[in-house]
């Protein structure tokens, strides 16, 4: 979505308010399964003393994958959006700062940029997962498997002496 800034480009304090909804086929991550609802957002862009600012909000409902049990959880993102769009090119390394292309920007762009580097790098269904025992593959968080803990090699002498 294309947004005209050309009415606050040379006003202090001026505000162009913007809406969008993201395409979830552009956001494929491997511990998102699925998407409830796409990812919308809403804000404004405000002229603060010469300084373009897009703020607002961003919201989604996904399905996951946890990275600990494997097991699917609903997850709810919020985040809050705060960027720069500047018209200087010297300012293109940092990821907080957007171009201005002509009188306006993509703020449908800029919204997936800043969602993606939010996203959680970790997927845990809880804090707590216990995650999947490595020799049976129980998921330890319905209770305890049947696995008898594995000795130190180490200590595999002082075992045999404790089974006589």
């Amino acid at each position: 979505m294309r947004l005209d800034l050309s009415k606050i480009i040379e006003i202090p304090g001026g505000s162009v308010p913007f809406a969008c909804v993201l395409d979830p086929t552009d956001l494929e991550f491997s511990q998102v399964k699925s998407y409830k609802f796409a990812p919308h957002a809403e804000g404004h862009v405000k002229n603060t003393a010469g300084v373009l600012e897009l703020t607002g909000k961003l919201t989604s409902e996904m399905v996951c994958i946890c990275d600990r049990c494997g097991g699917e959880f609903e997850n709810v993102k919020s985040m809050e959006l705060r960027a720069v769009i500047s018209e200087d090119d010297s300012e293109e390394d940092d990821p907080d700062v957007f171009p201005l292309e002509g009188d306006g920007v993509d703020v449908t762009e800029i919204v997936r940029t800043l969602f993606i580097l939010d996203m959680d790098t970790k997927f845990l269904c809880s804090p707590e997962c216990k995650g999947l025992c490595p020799r049976c593959g129980r998921n330890l968080n319905l209770g305890p498997c049947g696995c008898r803990d594995e000795a130190d090699p180490r200590m595999a002498v002082l075992e045999q002496l404790l089974d006589k």
